[in-house]
């Protein structure tokens, strides 16, 4: 009995051992089932890198269109569903043109997208993935960086981005995951915009209508002639390529590591000094409450703030004195080219500046207007711009003979101011590694983030008044919920006139507007509305948009593939609506989705981001000659690398 007792012990004992043993191993294999899934989410699926955007006020899941024509889309960020119900109509309403586009007061327009702001992209491993370096200069960009955290009254360190995107580091995969945070400075408000508005409506038929259309009318300028290869950090860029508003931001911040303009083949003071600015910026200190910078309005009012300081005590410029008029040192100051002009007098002009010894220079100036080159040498339905390409290349071989800056960085520290259309064709060649600041900032032409900048194109009437008739009515008072008057040029702007041309009340579009007695104008119609619709036209560039800020409504801008104006320090989905071409018969739908606590919002970014959009007889702080010089001062800075 006692042997048989002692034996069952034993059997009992090893099934026991087995019991907890398996046991174990269950819960192993849990744990690890867990743990693979955070890896695997992280990475992202067949190791892509994943890379995503969301608006830090409402960040959308992909919307989607109800059967009762609803547009529904979730705010992840402040934990909210929202229902925007569309009414279904139209109107239509026009603009003072004149004769010529150089006074046509309503002639082109900027563009993005919808509803849909959970924009995600993969990058396919051995194409462009972030190496292992890129990784560490990601790290070095943003690891000085703070938000503040208004809850809490703390001030937290994290992976920002310039205020846009936060970054998830592991050096152990040379992987970077970036999410939007849309943090736009150290003391943030829940106030970015909705992004790229998309609405996917199983009823409408918005893609046949441009399908149809697209090929309609006449070509873009750049179309008339030869073709140039595009191309963005040498990924091809294909003329029917889609660039939405969240693509062109993560395009923005990878571009602040990818991008490498040519190393200089001797070292110079300036480099040194540009060091050392970079350095600064980046250690920007948080900035609280500044009275003349509305912090939601820029992806980091801290850096921008730096930057507009080092600017304003460092920079020096060189004028090349080479040039004949009326191409070179004349500046055009009237009609829709006047940015140009307006920039060449102003700098000319400014002793703080300018100098005379091209040693002590940061930056080198090309003094053309693109407006002069164009009206001087082209030849009239000859379809071709080769001689005014060549006239370009004939001036750079003379100061490159003449001086040693140019051949020092094969022109990566000179940078051109040019607002006509053709710019971006003549430059692209013979000037490809100069800082090009263009209104034509179309990304299938060539534009390069990280290089070039998106010059806003402005319309002058009278070159002694700037500002006459600015500001409009206050959100209350705004009865008319969208506007649009200006030449059927291109093939988008047709389309907007059909489906909403005298449809409506409520969207007065319009053709060219006529003035006539007891009838509201072009300026007292963007008075008084809440949207002012910004089509594109031959080109993706407009005046219209900067003319928007000016009476103080929001832009809405339709123009696939254009960069806004001063993208590298604006957070443009903060004042402006951006929809997609194709989504034209949901116009009204959209727009009647923002909320009026979003619009209110909208609006007064718009209000706080006018100054930078002013041209005054004299400079003045912030203003709109500044930020040009500001832009090209910037992206070369962050174009310097720290030597390894």
């Amino acid at each position: 009995m006692g042997h048989e007792l002692k034996s069952w012990f034993q059997l009992d004992a090893r099934k026991l051992i087995w019991l907890i043993f398996a046991f174990m191993v269950i819960i192993t294999f849990q744990y690890l089932e867990l743990s693979s899934e955070n890896v695997l989410s992280a990475v992202g699926p067949s190791g892509k890198i994943s890379v995503e955007g969301q608006s830090s006020f409402l960040a959308s899941a992909p919307s989607s269109t109800e059967s009762d024509g609803t547009i529904r889309y979730v705010t992840h960020s402040i934990g909210l569903e929202y229902k925007g119900t569309y009414a279904g109509s139209e109107t239509v309403h026009g603009n003072e043109v004149s004769e010529e586009r150089d006074m046509d007061s309503n002639d082109d327009v900027i563009s993005e997208t919808d509803v849909d702001l959970n924009k995600s992209f993969t990058f396919e491993e051995g194409s462009e993935s972030p190496k292992e370096s890129l990784t560490e200069e990601l790290v070095d960009l943003i690891k000085n960086s703070t938000v503040y955290d208004a809850e809490s009254s703390k001030n937290k360190t994290t992976a920002e981005v310039e205020g846009g995107l936060s970054l998830e580091l592991s050096k152990e995969n040379n992987m970077a995951t970036l999410d939007s945070l849309n943090q736009t400075s150290a003391v943030n408000e829940a106030t970015n915009g909705f992004g790229t508005y998309e609405v996917n409506d199983k009823d409408q038929n918005s893609d046949s209508i441009l399908d149809n259309d697209n090929n309609s009318g006449r070509k873009s300028s750049s179309e008339e002639f030869e073709d140039y290869p595009e191309s963005y950090n040498n990924k091809t860029v294909a003329k029917g390529a889609l660039t939405t508003i969240a693509d062109m931001n993560n395009l923005f911040y990878r571009s602040r590591v990818s991008y490498h303009s040519t190393t200089p083949r001797w070292a110079s003071a300036a480099d040194k000094v540009l060091l050392n600015v970079r350095s600064q910026i980046e250690k920007a200190p948080i900035l609280e409450n500044d009275q003349q910078l509305y912090a939601p309005l820029y992806r980091n009012v801290s850096m921008f703030k730096r930057s507009y300081e080092l600017m304003e005590s460092t920079l020096k410029v060189y004028i090349y004195k080479e040039g004949k008029k009326p191409i070179f040192h004349k500046p055009v100051l009237k009609g829709i080219y006047a940015s140009e002009g307006w920039f060449m007098k102003q700098l000319q002009a400014n002793r703080n500046f300018v100098t005379k010894k091209p040693r002590e220079a940061q930056l080198f100036y090309l003094p053309f207007s693109s407006r002069m080159l164009e009206e001087t040498l082209y030849v009239p339905d000859s379809h071709s711009i080769q001689n005014l390409v060549e006239y370009l290349q004939n001036y750079v071989d003379t100061i490159a003979a003449k001086y040693p800056y140019w051949n020092r960085t094969q022109g990566a520290d000179h940078f051109l101011v040019a607002c006509h259309d053709w710019a971006t064709s003549e430059t692209k060649e013979y000037m490809a590694n100069c800082i090009r600041a263009l209104c034509n900032s179309d990304i299938r032409e060539g534009y390069i983030f990280g290089k070039d900048v998106s010059l806003p194109e402005t319309t002058i009437r009278n070159p002694q008044r700037p500002l006459r008739d600015l500001g409009g009515e206050p959100p209350l008072k705004r009865s008319i919920l969208a506007f649009f008057a200006g030449g059927m040029h291109g093939y988008l702007r047709p389309i907007l006139l059909q489906q909403w041309g005298n449809k409506d009340p409520d969207m007065k579009i319009f053709g060219t507007m006529h003035n006539g007695k007891g009838k509201l104008n072009y300026a007292q119609h963007m008075k008084r509305s809440k949207y002012c619709i910004c089509p594109r036209g031959y080109e993706v560039n407009s005046p219209r948009v900067v003319e928007a800020i000016f009476y103080e409504c929001v832009p809405v801008i339709i123009s696939d593939n254009f960069v806004p104006p001063f993208f590298e320090v604006l957070n443009w989905e903060s004042l402006a609506v951006f929809v997609l071409e194709k989504d034209i018969p949901n116009l009204k739908k959209i727009l009647l989705s923002i909320p009026d606590e979003r619009y209110r919002q909208m609006q007064l970014s718009v209000k706080k981001a006018q100054q930078h959009f002013l041209w005054h007889p004299r400079p003045v702080k912030y203003d709109i000659f500044h930020m040009i010089l500001h832009s090209v001062w910037y992206n070369r800075v962050l174009q310097m690398k720290k030597p390894r």
